[in-house]
């Protein structure tokens, strides 16, 4: 009887998995093979068979020369982004787990606690910031909005605070300065974490639709997000384009997740597990 009873919980947990990829999966299936197709057969159920995908979609869009420049923008201000982030936040935190200055915990504190303000009541203030700098309309305005993240200063703050305070004291003992220890022996050692929020900040950056929505006046600034929103009001009913544009905007995320996805795991894990 236990036997049965272990082997139909077995079979229902599978169940629910397999239930659970096809709910993840499915969508991003049919919209992969909707871009294949061409009207009308682009919401045909079941799909019509292989031998009449197309291209055509994508020839379309990467004809247009303003999809193309908001493919070049996302690409910039993404990488861009991702790059002056993990800097400056890694910075920071290296300040706050091993730099001992006054006020240094009442001030991290107090850092943590502007975690609880939603970003929705800082946008008037940040936006009037940023049109008084003269930044609107700009790459770097829209970098400088994501440049430093409450949350990616906690979780590097709390990794670095676990390396051994012998080794870094050993580093200065052998005459080697602070910024000498800070990118040879303090980052190489948060590999994990940095790849992790790397990939948390390429994702937000590159799927931004908000602020550049907001920020970028001329269209040529726009970004992916704001082009396919675009898209759906020039190609609103052709399902097989829109699908399209979605693909090109999603592809990019699950290359780069899938190439440094161990390194994600580890610093997933190391969060979870450091104190």
């Amino acid at each position: 009887m236990n036997k049965k009873a272990g082997f139909l919980k077995k079979i229902s947990f599978y169940a629910l998995i397999v239930i659970f990829l096809v709910t993840t999966i499915m969508p991003f299936a049919w919209m992969f093979v909707t871009s294949l197709r061409v009207a009308p057969n682009t919401m045909l159920v079941p799909p019509p068979p292989p031998g009449t995908f197309t291209l055509l979609n994508f020839i379309t869009i990467f004809e247009n020369a303003d999809f193309l420049r908001s493919l070049f923008n996302s690409i910039v201000i993404t990488f861009s982004l991702t790059f002056l982030s993990i800097l400056i936040n890694a910075m920071a935190a290296y300040s706050f787990a091993k730099l001992n200055f006054p006020g240094r915990e009442k001030l991290f504190a107090l850092l943590l606690l502007t975690m609880m303000v939603p970003g929705k009541v800082t946008m008037m203030p940040v936006f009037i910031i940023l049109k008084s700098l003269d930044l609107l309309n700009s790459y770097i305005g829209l970098i400088f909005l994501g440049s430093a993240s409450v949350y990616a200063i906690f979780m590097l703050r709390q990794f670095m605070y676990d390396i051994p305070d012998e080794l870094l004291e050993s580093a200065r003992i052998d005459g080697c300065s602070e910024p000498r220890l800070f990118f040879y022996i303090v980052l190489p050692l948060c590999k994990p974490v940095i790849a992790t929020l790397a990939i948390i900040n390429f994702i937000g950056a590159w799927n931004e639709l908000l602020w550049p929505l907001i920020i970028m006046i001329d269209e040529k600034m726009y970004t992916l997000p704001v082009a396919l929103a675009n898209l759906n009001g020039r190609y609103g009913s052709d399902q097989g384009i829109m699908m399209a544009g979605a693909v090109i905007v999603v592809v990019p995320i699950i290359l780069i997740f899938l190439f440094v996805q161990k390194y994600y795991i580890r610093g997933i894990t190391a969060g979870a597990l450091k104190g």
